[in-house]
């Protein structure tokens, strides 16, 4: 065999020894670090490989460091290859209207290495009081960074905080502001955009920001047509479907054409929040805001499958604004008034129902057989994954916090209200 480095002659061994630790060094940065480049993690699901991630902390203890950001938002924290990157809304320094941008930081030391103003409209919409201008989460893919604000605009910015390209036409009148993240499908950036009225779903070129496709909603009939989801790329059958709940239904779209495939209507349902989950042949989905109730929905068929598709569903302790979890053979879900629920994801049979305490938001994320829930006031809930419950740890930060955690090994990212804050070892 060949040997890697000719160790032979004496003035070759440094070089070697330094080529044999660089190539360690990557070994282990590949190893150990795990990216979360949208909303919800690398599955868009909330489940992340990571290990070691830490159980208990406080606003004091166990902060690796914490640091204030150019602006508000609850768009949650993505990570790639050390850097975290963040959406913001301020105030435009004393003139009319905001400023809408983007910030790229050090995960490692929480240094900002760059911001970026991207708009500045000259006014919003309405807000409801736990929303701000900057709540989509941006993603990080192929060397890229999009963010999205909704009415307000769209971005793409290379990874240095160099705009590629704007696009700000697409108008819709929101209700209560903007909530839903985007998604890539192939070479196409698609999110909802369900306003007050004639709500519809539309696709990006990602690489220019132009419109490849606009499909309005099938839901005429629905008074109330504002939802504030995040749709989900699916395969099923060996076939792709764009998964996006919305007032009155949820609806499978072809990803490429934006055609219609399937729906599950859900009567009057409206202000839908939470991304759906796939998993075990099974797509978990929210119907409404005041009236919650969590389906489980088999994917695929043609035109409205409501009386054929639908495996379960539920009303006790469903989410408004949360979404599900699923690990093993488990689904999780968290009531926006604090009420735990873990039942077998194929059935719907309960196991537990658990009161946590406070108001949901966030959006819970499973790591190393855990689960980790948020609620507003900054109370972090850790549990033991499985049919019985067991509560590890109830930990309290000390600030209010709506966005949803980034995962890394030995790490949680976590945005409150007036810092960013690294959990775990310095």
């Amino acid at each position: 065999m060949t040997p890697l480095f000719n160790t032979h002659y004496s003035s070759t061994r440094p070089t070697a020894r330094r080529l044999c630790l660089i190539f360690a060094q990557l070994i282990a940065a590949t190893l150990c670090a795990h990216d979360w480049p949208e909303f919800r993690g690398p599955t868009g699901q909330g489940s992340s490989p990571a290990k070691n991630v830490p159980i208990h902390w406080s606003g004091t203890e166990n902060i690796a460091w914490k640091v204030s950001l150019p602006g508000a938002g609850w768009s949650s924290p993505v990570l790639v290859k050390g850097r975290l990157y963040l959406t913001y809304g301020r105030s435009n320094q004393g003139k009319l209207g905001r400023e809408l941008g983007a910030v790229c930081l050090d995960a490692g030391d929480g240094r900002v290495l760059w911001s970026t103003n991207l708009f500045s409209p000259d006014n919003g919409s309405s807000l409801h009081p736990k929303n701000g201008y900057a709540s989509p989460t941006p993603l990080v893919n192929g060397g890229l960074f999009y963010v999205h604000f909704g009415h307000m605009g769209t971005a793409c910015l290379n990874l240095n905080g160099k705009v590629k390209w704007r696009q700000a036409a697409i108008k819709y009148s929101p209700q209560h502001g903007n909530g839903g993240s985007p998604v890539l499908a192939g070479n196409q950036l698609i999110f909802n955009c369900d306003g007050l009225t004639n709500p519809f779903v539309i696709a990006l070129d990602r690489r220019t920001g132009e419109i490849k496709w606009k499909t309005p909603r099938p839901n005429e009939s629905v008074p109330r047509k504002f939802s504030f989801s995040t749709p989900l790329l699916i395969t099923h059958a060996g076939h792709q479907e764009l998964i996006s709940p919305g007032a009155g239904g949820t609806y499978a779209y072809d990803p490429t054409t934006g055609q219609l495939l399937w729906q599950v209507t859900t009567g009057n349902g409206f202000s839908v929040v939470p991304r759906p989950v796939f998993a075990h042949g099974l797509i978990f989905v929210n119907t409404d805001y005041d009236f919650p109730k969590f389906f489980a929905i088999r994917p695929g068929g043609k035109g409205d499958v409501t009386t054929t598709h639908l495996a379960w569903k539920t009303a006790r302790g469903a989410p408004s604004t949360p979404s599900a979890l699923v690990v093993g053979d488990e689904v999780y879900f968290v009531s926006d008034a604090g009420i735990a629920t873990c039942a077998d994801a194929k059935t719907g049979q309960v196991y537990w129902n658990e009161r946590l305490g406070g108001g949901f938001s966030a959006s819970p994320v499973s790591a190393d057989g855990r689960l980790y829930f948020q609620n507003e006031e900054g109370i972090g809930y850790v549990l033991k994954a499985g049919k019985k419950f067991e509560l590890l740890a109830k930990n309290e930060l000390g600030e209010r916090t709506l966005a949803s955690y980034a995962v890394d090994n030995d790490t949680l990212f976590i945005r409150g209200a007036e810092h960013l804050f690294r959990i775990g070892k310095r």
